[in-house]
């Protein structure tokens, strides 16, 4: 009787895993923390209804000061700037107006440091990475990224056109910053880096002769010498990495349940032109600035 019955009991349990997929097709993270990681609780992606940190608002992270061209006036929830009109994109496909948005001061290492998040999620120029995901979740990348040299004009590291002349400079760069993974993996100075806590204290350090240049991402690089250090030039950017081009990703906790929803409206924005259009609107065109080799 049991071998009988043995068709009937596989075309259940096929019964049963179609199913069991069909359910499973609701919106659902991936383990944030890669193959093994515990898999969060599946989570629908209702407007306005997601699992956060305050019941039926947003709470947004990033640092203070909040720069320009990311922020305006150190005011993140002015809406202007490239990162405060992202995260507000963000936050309309997610279902919650601009009145439902909450913003939170996160120092930029603590935004990627392991331990829970008071944050829905951080928003601050932090490029996305594999020892960070050890640590964090990320949304998929809503910029792509390149680094760039900033130094005073007339001095010799302006004169720098390679990778190979800055390498005899005394380079600076923020402590924790991908900035830093490029004076120390690509660079490889003679000198040891200067590394800072702050890019204030890194323009400062540049202002006062203490570096010859300082790394910044490339719009960062911009500003500064647009409306900071206005008697310094952007001497080079890097080029991208290939497949593996840096981008900065909105930065969840590990166990966010809200990963994945986050992602589908970070692509959706992209997908439609919504982070072009902001790109255009808030960062500088780099077309004219060489690549360092």
């Amino acid at each position: 009787m049991r071998l009988a019955n043995r068709p009937l009991r596989l075309a259940a349990c096929a019964t049963v895993a179609l199913l069991t997929a069909a359910v499973g097709c609701a919106p659902q993270d991936a383990p944030p923390g890669g193959p093994g990681a515990a898999v969060p609780r599946q989570q629908s992606c209702d407007r306005g209804k997601l699992a956060t940190v305050a019941r039926g608002r947003l709470t947004v992270g990033t640092d203070k000061p909040a720069y320009a061209p990311w922020f305006h006036d150190d005011d993140p929830a002015s809406g202007k700037g490239f990162e405060s009109a992202v995260a507000y994109a963000v936050a309309r496909r997610l279902g919650y107006g601009k009145g439902a948005v909450d913003w939170r001061t996160v120092p930029f290492n603590n935004a990627f440091a392991p331990g829970a998040k008071k944050f829905d999620f951080d928003i601050n120029q932090i490029s996305i990475s594999a020892t960070r995901k050890r640590a964090v979740a990320f949304s998929s990348g809503y910029y792509d990224v390149r680094q760039a040299v900033v130094a005073l004009k007339g001095s010799p590291a302006a004169k720098a056109r390679s990778i190979a002349d800055l390498r005899r400079l005394k380079l600076g760069a923020q402590v924790g910053s991908t900035s830093l993974d490029v004076v120390d993996d690509t660079v490889r100075p003679a000198q040891r880096p200067a590394v800072f806590q702050k890019n204030d204290f890194a323009k400062s350090a540049l202002k006062n002769g203490q570096v010859d240049a300082i790394l910044t991402d490339l719009p960062t690089a911009f500003y500064i010498t647009s409306a900071e250090v206005k008697n310094a030039e952007v001497v080079g950017q890097f080029a991208d990495t290939g497949a593996a081009h840096e981008q900065f990703g909105l930065v969840l906790d590990r166990e966010s349940r809200i990963t994945g929803c986050v992602t589908a409206a970070v692509d959706a924005l992209r997908k439609d032109g919504t982070l072009a259009a902001l790109e255009k609107k808030w960062l500088t065109d780099a077309v004219s600035v060489p690549v360092l080799k």
